[in-house]
């Protein structure tokens, strides 16, 4: 909700779970009504149950961020039901697998490169070409502290969330002067499937936690500072890269 009492409408890509479901929620509380966009159904639809037990109007679209006529027609569809769209949460990521680079499977690097670096350009691209002609709007890309650093085996993830830090700037610069703002996000290890997915994989325990960081993160921890991000309170806050790592990239 911006100053004045004002309903917003907030879109949060990945919206089934971990901290694009604590997003949604937290948008909520703070009353925006929200819309989910996910490729998993269930957990998509269960956000949205989530987003309306919190008094906030809901939508949730099955979409493949990916692909860019899915999301100019979803787009499309969150401001024809719920309204303009004025806060965007670009948080729609995958991990891959951990391998060295010799051995780093082609197609799992370019699956990476499709959700997680052209879906946050598409998100970017139909979201701004609305808030753009109506001069406001706030957007939050989820990047990574390994946006910012390299991590064995994750030649994939890293590359992307590398892409994603740099569309956020482009972004913020194409805009500067707008009241529209563009930051990111960059959470160390959080306490979702994805980092659980990680660990597994890495074949023990902790496999990517970083020395500095006292546990790992919660969503919620990501979700708060989003929605500050997404808030007049961050008015004066273009293009900026905001870890959220517990001290994990201090070390």
């Amino acid at each position: 909700m911006r100053a004045g009492g004002a309903v917003t409408v907030a879109l949060v890509t990945g919206g089934g779970g971990g901290i694009g479901r604590a997003t949604a929620t937290a948008l909520a509380a703070a009353g925006d009504d929200v819309a989910i966009l996910d490729l998993d159904a269930g957990p998509g639809r269960e956000t949205a149950e989530l987003v309306e037990a919190a008094g906030r109007r809901a939508l949730f679209l099955r979409t493949d961020v990916s692909d860019g006529a899915r999301m100019a027609w979803a787009v499309d569809e969150v401001e024809r039901r719920l309204g303009p769209i004025t806060a965007f949460a670009n948080n729609a990521g995958i991990e891959g697998v951990v391998a060295p680079i010799h051995l780093y499977p082609d197609e799992i690097f370019d699956r990476l490169l499709q959700v997680n670096a052209k879906g946050v350009f598409l998100g970017l691209k139909h979201v701004l070409a609305r808030m753009i002609p109506r001069g406001e709007g706030a957007i939050v890309n989820t990047a990574s502290t390994s946006a910012i650093r390299g991590r064995a085996g994750l030649a994939g993830y890293v590359a992307t969330k590398h892409a994603v830090l740099g569309l956020t700037r482009v972004a913020a610069l194409d805009v500067a002067g707008t009241a529209i703002r563009v930051n990111a996000v960059l959470p160390g290890p959080i306490e979702t499937r994805m980092i659980r997915s990680l660990d597994e994989q890495a074949g023990r325990s902790g496999g990517i936690r970083r020395a500095g960081a006292a546990a790992y993160g919660s969503p919620e921890d990501v979700a708060g500072i989003i929605r500050f991000l997404l808030s007049d309170q961050a008015r004066h806050v273009n293009g900026a890269a905001w870890t959220v790592d517990g001290g994990s990239t201090v070390a």
